[in-house]
């Protein structure tokens, strides 16, 4: 079982809101060297901005799918996990599909009805815990007046690196599919599923 409460100690951390969420969350993934673990409830067709565009007056960025960005971590055998709640948008399974590098397991995707924690983790090194699902409401990527009001913490700590990657895993692996009350909706439990 996953329950606990770690002792009081100092942390340093970082505060995101709105289009921090973009700046420093998806900013880490992008520059990802080893590994990203994403948990979300929601799994969206990311848009993420296009490198070396400028924003102006009257202008509009030019965008590319985050299964784009994907691709290219793939490429350069950067780990992807994703592990999320719900069948992933249509915008995002259709892109995926296009992308034989991702669909033959450049990119894993494990679904839990009951994952509802988001968390970014990126090399081992940086950690997100926070409200934001993986998308563009959620993580800063539309417009201000489009974007849900969230909420995160941006951390280095080991220590908080180290439980999160270790319940993540753990979910991951179907390590707390064994009890679970959910198990008779679940389409493919994941303690079944280790393939």
């Amino acid at each position: 079982m996953i329950d606990f409460v770690l002792p009081r100690r100092a942390v340093p951390m970082q505060l995101v809101a709105g289009e921090g969420h973009y700046d420093l969350v998806v900013g880490s993934v992008l520059s990802a060297r080893c590994s990203v673990w994403i948990a979300t409830a929601n799994l969206k067709d990311l848009m993420i901005r296009r490198e070396g565009i400028e924003l102006g007056k009257g202008r509009r960025a030019r965008y590319r799918s985050v299964i784009e960005v994907f691709d290219q971590l793939a490429e350069r055998q950067v780990e992807l996990r994703i592990l999320h709640a719900t069948t992933p948008s249509r915008s995002f399974r259709e892109r995926f599909d296009k992308h034989p590098r991702l669909v033959s397991g450049g990119l894993e995707l494990r679904l839990c009805p009951r994952v509802h924690l988001k968390a970014v983790i990126v090399d081992g090194a940086t950690l997100y815990l926070g409200s934001a699902n993986w998308t563009g409401a959620g993580l800063g990527a539309k417009a201000g007046g489009r974007r849900n009001f969230e909420l995160g913490l941006v951390t280095d700590d080991p220590l908080y690196l180290d439980q999160v990657q270790g319940i993540y895993d753990r979910i991951w692996r179907g390590l707390e599919c064994h009890g679970c009350k959910r198990r008779e909706i679940c389409e493919a439990p994941l303690d079944t599923d280790l393939g």
